[in-house]
């Protein structure tokens, strides 16, 4: 999918009260919400708005921008293990690179800390409920195998490797666009929220008292991007009219929150239709090189389908009773997931940043250095050998876990006689289980 970015028809000052024209789609930043959420029932708020400006007010006042676990735990009052896994589950999902956190060694990461920014906007969106498979007809058939009630987040109750293999298809799993739209249509309904967490208190009444700076919008990079290409695309601040063309030299003026929040709404409103325009061409048959979810080329002899865009992930899918092997040079994708797989051994020998292993059976499923995280979700009788960041198990069943990992394994949910080591050392790796 290709979204170029065309000049602006809007005539309106940019610092007016009208609002712009959006000239270019807005896009979920999907590792958050893949890979950043943590069933930690103390991070679940009421009014999570109300919360969350109070730590912010306290966290600031005593630490600056940046909070250290310790602190954290304090303010939160969680362990100190649970404010560690916050921390480091932050670091996975940031969107800059070049901060601290991210580039910070394991004994520094208490003394670093995060951004006070990322981290209650990381807070924020653990509320966030993913989007669910489709019910499967033959449900009644797995019930006394597959746990049918949720122990994270409602979404145990998603099919089991047995119904998967069954139904042979993807078509009971969301689409990379369905998910697309979950997420924006949770975006546009917490806009407002997510500002407010983001905006400066001035002088003025209601909406004229909040103003939102250059920096504190660049924040919103943790959820949104513009453009396909990601951190590589438009710059957050050059995108909107309020701070494009800033001088580095001379601080941007504040925008009102408000202003930002309407401009942001339209584009949000825009890319939502563009999405459902192109699940509309999908279910009509119309062919579409830009449909991340279209283009499907066969990955094997076997039923196994394969579909890769710059943007998206590369989808490794229904390899049976057979072989699969990508290297470096197969793929131009930093993401990978490998769904649907049984009976067979899976090779992804390239460096990627996150991976995604779902739904597979009686496998054995090797990946090359991951940076930042896999997820390793609903498998059965699978072997898992990686070298990773971090990863995160949840809900599976007699799999075997070789890891060289940087952080301990998180373990979540329904899981039944897993077994968890460290190849080199050749013994049971410590794991935080939630």
């Amino acid at each position: 999918m290709t979204d170029p970015i065309e000049p602006s028809t809007s005539t309106s000052d940019p610092n007016s009260n009208s609002t712009p024209t959006p000239t270019i789609l807005l896009h979920p930043r999907r590792e958050p919400f893949e890979h950043g959420l943590l069933p930690i029932q103390k991070l679940i708020f009421t009014d999570p708005v109300q919360a969350l400006t109070q730590l912010k007010e306290k966290l600031s006042s005593s630490f600056a921008l940046r909070v250290g676990s310790a602190a954290l735990a304090d303010a939160l009052q969680i362990s100190s293990d649970h404010a560690r896994l916050i921390l480091d589950t932050l670091s996975s999902v940031l969107h800059s690179e070049s901060d601290p956190l991210v580039t910070a060694r394991p004994e520094d990461v208490d003394s670093i800390g995060a951004d006070l920014r990322d981290l209650v906007l990381f807070l924020y969106i653990q509320s966030y409920k993913r989007l669910l498979p489709r019910s499967h007809k033959d449900s009644a058939a797995v019930a006394d195998v597959w746990p049918s009630t949720s122990a994270f987040d409602g979404y145990l109750s998603a099919l089991s490797p047995l119904q998967l293999v069954r139904s042979n298809t993807r078509r009971f799993m969301p689409s990379q666009a369905d998910e697309e739209a979950h997420q924006l249509s949770y975006l546009q309904k917490h806009l407002a929220n997510i500002l407010s967490l983001l905006s400066e208190h001035v002088e003025g009444e209601g909406k004229e008292s909040m103003v939102l700076t250059i920096e504190g919008f660049e924040h919103l990079g943790f959820l949104i991007h513009f453009g396909d290409k990601g951190s590589e695309g438009v710059p957050l601040s050059q995108a909107a009219p309020f701070f494009a063309n800033s001088d580095p030299d001379m601080p941007a003026v504040p925008v009102l929150a408000s202003q930002v929040h309407d401009w942001l709404l339209e584009i949000i409103a825009a890319s939502l239709e563009h999405v459902s325009e192109k699940n509309s061409a999908k279910e009509s048959g119309s062919p579409s090189s830009s449909d991340q979810d279209i283009a499907m080329s066969d990955a094997s002899p076997s039923s196994a389908k394969a579909s890769q865009s710059a943007r998206s992930s590369f989808f490794i899918e229904g390899v049976s009773k057979s072989s699969y092997v990508k290297q470096a040079s197969d793929l131009k994708n930093s993401s990978v997931k490998v769904i649907n797989c049984h009976d067979s051994v899976i090779y992804v020998l390239a460096p990627l940043r996150y991976a995604t292993i779902y739904g597979c059976s009686d496998a054995t499923i090797v990946l090359g250095a991951v940076g930042k995280a896999v997820r390793v979700e609903h498998c059965e009788r699978v072997h898992v050998i990686l070298a990773s960041k971090r990863v995160c198990i949840v809900n599976c069943r007699e799999c075997i876990f070789f890891l060289g990992v940087n952080q301990r394994p998180l373990i979540v949910g329904d899981n039944h006689k897993l077994q968890v080591s460290d190849p080199q050392a050749s013994s049971f790796v410590n794991a935080t289980r939630i």
